[in-house]
């Protein structure tokens, strides 16, 4: 029992797994605009870290776990208009999705979580597709996964967080200073002043881009009070959230 990582791995030692048992997870994040001050991999990062933390608590608990390489491309319509961001169409993510689930199945492994980092409306809704699909059909693994824009989730997080002003303002920026502090442009992030303009209300009355939304710099929330220590808490509550949707998929009880 353990954790493999699958970019790592050899052929070998992956049959060589139970996969049967095995979980495999799959951090998913963008690449898009986070502000002046984080890297435009932010959301890789954090879906990176969610996913090793998750892996760690199921392995401590004798669960046998792969971790497959980030998913790092993905819908970013929010973001799109900010030099850099790439983004996909919606059936694009959920086709990939889709035949990555088909892929794990055919050589045994019988659930994906999903360690999701990026809260892209459109995003979001072509990651529920996927899952919904694999629901359909025995060919696929099962997709798990916890949307932590939701209940009973979104409430394990940060007051910032539960704001909807939290686009590489305090909480995003907390977990890149903890996971990847080199990526961060410390002295800008520093002098950014808050921006308190919730994305979550935004997104309610029709906005359809950070702009639109009052965020002219592709960051909401606050920046300057982003600590490594709250970073480190977020990591862990991020990948108790995964470890436990993964748990209740496999006792029969909803996953969120």
């Amino acid at each position: 029992m353990g954790v493999q990582h699958l970019a790592e791995a050899t052929w070998e030692e992956i049959r060589d797994m139970k996969r049967e048992i095995a979980i495999a997870l799959l951090p998913i994040g963008a690449i898009e605009a986070h502000g002046p001050h984080l890297p435009m991999s932010t959301d890789v990062v954090i879906a990176e870290a969610m996913a090793g933390q998750a892996a760690e608590l199921l392995a401590a608990e004798g669960r046998e776990v792969l971790v497959l390489p980030a998913l790092s491309y993905t819908v970013a319509r929010f973001a799109e208009r900010f030099p850099g961001t790439l983004s996909l169409e919606p059936d694009t993510l959920t086709r990939l999705l889709v035949d990555l689930a088909r892929s794990l199945r055919s050589h045994g492994f019988g659930l994906l979580g999903l360690a999701n980092a990026h809260l892209d409306p459109a995003h979001l809704t072509a990651v529920r597709a996927a899952r919904d699909a694999c629901e359909r059909t025995a060919d696929t693994a099962r997709i798990v996964f916890p949307d932590i824009t939701r209940r009973p989730w979104a409430g394990r997080l940060t007051e910032e967080f539960l704001s909807g002003a939290c686009h590489a303002g305090r909480f995003e920026g907390s977990v890149v200073m903890a996971a990847a502090p080199a990526l961060v442009r410390e002295e800008i992030r520093r002098q950014l002043p808050p921006n308190p303009a919730s994305l979550s209300n935004a997104i309610r009355a029709g906005k359809k881009t950070f702009e639109e939304a009052g965020g002219p710099r592709a960051y909401f929330g606050w920046p300057g009070d982003a600590t490594a220590e709250e970073g480190d808490e977020t990591i862990q509550a991020l990948g108790g959230i995964l470890a436990d949707a993964v748990k209740a998929s496999l006792e029969g009880r909803a996953d969120g």
